[in-house]
């Protein structure tokens, strides 16, 4: 077999397995298994999010897990469920916390707007929301004087440089989440900022058909990705994993504390 024939159907069998992971790309709450050992992020921030919850957290405090994904990170808190509060906005994941959260006496409820929240005014001591959307002027609102937001926040610059290999000149989705610019929103809104951090970090992938069920999930960092699209970009990157074994982008996280003044 000659060295053409070879290369079209390597690109054939690699077209078939892209366009099936990309058939597949769905999520349950934020389940990532589906391409666990294949990509690796988040390994090595400089803080750990649930260590700095459990400096404030003790078993009196009303708590409440802003878009709370499947509940899954809020129940490794292990909090009274009494104590417990959580919303959710997206339709399979509000499903999964109904049936997941309800049962066990946490209140729960629907919510796709963070400057609107079915909840009372200073209902919580502490607000949690990991990756998720808020608004300072409303959580506010909900908290008790002296109750604290605890948040891990995507950045604005956050897989930019996987977004720039296959969809060129997209522009950033949520430009203002930069650890500067929601400081300032904080205060103004009439917090004092306790603590806070950010960090740049690796993620990689060790084959493209993880990546395309990635993108596929994100949609907001990718939007219009598919493999027919993108597939000759596809292929570029593919010679990257072929010699290096991997490819690799950037990951943007920060996290803040601020207390209701």
């Amino acid at each position: 077999m000659n060295t053409k024939i070879m290369i079209l159907e390597r690109i054939n069998k690699l077209r078939k397995e892209w366009e099936a992971e990309e058939k597949i790309a769905h999520i349950h709450g934020w389940d990532f298994s589906h391409i666990h050992d294949r990509y690796e992020e988040e390994d090595d921030l400089p803080w750990d999010y649930k260590e700095i919850i459990d400096t404030y957290l003790t078993p009196d405090k009303k708590i409440m897990d802003f878009d709370t994904g499947g509940g899954e990170f809020l129940l490794s808190l292990g909090h009274p469920y009494k104590n417990t509060a959580a919303t959710e906005g997206f339709p399979p994941n509000v499903e999964l916390c109904r049936e997941m959260l309800l049962p066990r006496g946490i209140d729960f409820r629907p919510c796709d707007d963070a400057s609107n929240i079915p909840f009372e005014d200073e209902s919580f001591d502490i607000i949690l929301n990991r990756h998720g959307s808020f608004d300072a002027k409303e959580t506010f609102r909900l908290l008790k004087n002296g109750g604290y937001f605890i948040t891990q926040q995507v950045g604005a610059r956050n897989d930019r440089d996987l977004v720039e290999m296959v969809l060129p000149d997209i522009p950033k989705p949520f430009p203002d989440l930069e650890l500067k610019v929601q400081k300032k929103k904080f205060e103004e809104a009439g917090f004092d900022i306790v603590s806070s951090d950010e960090a740049l970090r690796p993620i990689r992938f060790y084959d493209i058909g993880a990546f395309v069920w990635f993108a596929h999930i994100i949609e907001w960092e990718f939007p219009g990705f598919s493999v027919k699209k993108c597939f000759d970009k596809l292929l570029k990157m593919q010679e990257i994993v072929d010699e290096k074994g991997y490819i690799e982008g950037t990951i943007h996280r920060y996290y803040l504390v601020a207390r209701k003044k």
